[in-house]
């Protein structure tokens, strides 16, 4: 086998050149979408560091980005080849829609919900099998009806009851510690997207004396808990709110409801800022403020406009997350190419083309495993009855995230022990490479992967369309005629084999950027 050999010539061309001209099958000549306010503030902000916009990305490239980006899948051939037929104008609307409505929408965003939130069943969070079926279950669902943010946001912080029975009371138990300041060090990173640490010690301590009378207590049941309000203290509770205003609460109210009440007010911008700025970093990989879950002072915006923008359609579509998606996603900003006209920290902050970013690794194993027709093998350190997992379960729909595999490891899975988003680890190591160039466990799916073999039976001997199968096949798009030439040539080895060289050509793109990246 000798996938390297062809991979030196089918390397994405990547994000990391400037291209003056179009680059082809990548890049568009033209707009086929209109700009919107997201584009005015991005281009604004744009033109007053001198910087350049990129193109246009090609339909090929736009189906791939946004079956990745919004459902965590890749698309099937022929869906791509309807895609490029379509003449419609309004075909990535349709697209954008579309998705928005498929179950794999509701699966990968309740992962990513589920990472915020940290949904876990083992140490250091301790919620044990039951509650985190119940929790995933309900965030799930709330992600499916697209329930509106505000009143997510307030059922988590509000209720009160059985964490096997009330899904979110899950939120006050998902943590490493239930003192006060704990509390409010993850309910202000979660919903402020703040670090408590960069506060002053009497701002903390005001912010925990909301929490401070939620209590815990066992049931009968086996890992049953109660989370419930502690109507002991007979006095008003003094309060004062992150925006300096002071109140008492009667002793029988609880506080945690007038917290939500100030939150989620349409003119406080700590809610919305935090929502906006997190939507925007999990389709772009990189907050308008960065770090997405930091914000503070001293670390401003890169476009303090077009986040408040964003906040204020929040706002007027009723705290509607699918709208967001929806004007996100249909900007010219979303739809660039990845290919830069202008580079520079600049750049990048200011979104001067689509960023590039490796796949998740949930969304990764599930393409191979696409690709292969194969399933992955899980393992859960509790041996209980929730930790089975049916072997077609797909990554982006597990539960637990104590539920794991070595491949999921390896690529950086977060453990969920925060809820920060840093512990996503994205980034490449050797480990990884080495595995995807010479594991018998890729030389595996490969050669019985029942898509490429359907794709040898349809090409009947023809060369040339065996390459563009295996190409639509793993890479959403036909090769280009310099790609082809050098498969052909290829297949021309001596010592190979048509099949070997078939093999070798598919573990090539595999391991190329365009495989493994966003793009």
């Amino acid at each position: 086998m000798k996938p390297w050999l062809i991979a030196a010539l089918l390397s994405f061309c990547g994000a990391h050149t400037v291209a003056a001209q179009t680059v082809r099958p990548f890049e568009s000549d033209s707009w086929s979408v209109p700009a919107n306010g997201v584009d005015t503030r991005v281009l604004a902000g744009l033109q007053k560091k001198g910087l350049q916009p990129a193109h246009p990305c090609s339909d090929e490239v736009f189906i791939r980005r946004v079956y990745l980006d919004l459902i965590g899948t890749l698309p099937e051939p022929s869906a791509v080849r309807e895609f490029l037929a379509d003449a419609s104008p309004d075909k990535r609307a349709a697209l954008i829609g579309a998705l928005l409505q498929r179950d794999e929408f509701a699966d990968y965003w309740a992962l990513k919900w589920g990472d915020l939130l940290r949904v876990k069943a083992e140490f250091p969070v301790n919620l044990w099998p039951n509650a985190v079926q119940a929790y995933h279950h309900w965030i799930r669902e709330a992600v499916k009806e697209n329930r509106p943010y505000d009143q997510f946001a307030r059922e988590l912080l509000t209720s009160s009851g059985s964490n096997f029975r009330v899904p979110p009371v899950n939120f006050y138990r998902a943590v490493q510690g239930r003192e006060p300041a704990a509390l409010a060090e993850v309910v202000a990173l979660t919903f402020m997207g703040t670090r408590l640490a960069s506060w002053p010690a009497g701002k903390r301590a005001d912010l925990a004396t909301f929490f401070s009378r939620v209590a815990y207590k066992k049931t009968g049941e086996w890992k049953e808990e109660i989370v419930y309000l502690d109507l002991a203290p007979t006095e008003p509770l003094a309060v004062v709110f992150p925006d300096g205003t002071k109140a008492s609460i009667p002793a029988g109210d609880d506080p945690r409801v007038a917290f939500a009440d100030w939150l989620i007010r349409p003119d406080n911008p700590w809610f919305t800022r935090n929502i906006a700025n997190r939507v925007w970093a999990w389709l772009f990989g990189r907050g308008i403020v960065h770090e997405p879950d930091d914000i503070r002072p001293d670390n401003p915006p890169s476009n303090p406009d077009l986040l408040s923008y964003l906040q204020q359609e929040l706002v007027n579509a009723k705290y509607d997350l699918r709208h967001l998606y929806r004007l996100i996603l249909n900007s010219r900003t979303y739809q660039q190419s990845a290919i830069p006209q202008s580079t520079g920290p600049d750049a990048e902050a200011l979104f001067a083309c689509y960023p590039v970013r490796r796949l998740d690794a949930e969304v990764l194993i599930d393409a191979l495993n696409w690709v292969g027709g194969t399933h992955e093998s899980y393992t859960s350190p509790i041996p209980e009855p929730f930790t089975y997992i049916p072997e077609d379960q797909r990554s982006i729909g597990l539960p637990d995230g104590s539920i794991t595999s070595l491949f999921l490891e390896m690529f950086g899975r977060p453990p969920r022990d925060t809820g920060l988003e840093s512990e996503r680890n994205n980034q490449p190591t050797d480990a990884q490479r080495l595995y995807l160039l010479n594991s018998t466990d890729v030389y595996r799916r490969i050669t019985r992967s029942p898509r490429l073999h359907a794709v040898a039976r349809a090409a009947e001997g023809d060369r040339a369309a065996l390459v563009q199968g295996v190409y639509m096949t793993l890479l959403s798009r036909e090769p280009t005629a310099e790609e082809l030439s050098a498969a052909e040539q290829y297949f021309d080895t001596p010592e190979l084999g048509a099949e070997q060289a078939a093999i070798d050509l598919a573990w090539a793109l595999i391991n190329t950027m365009e495989f493994l990246y966003r793009h």
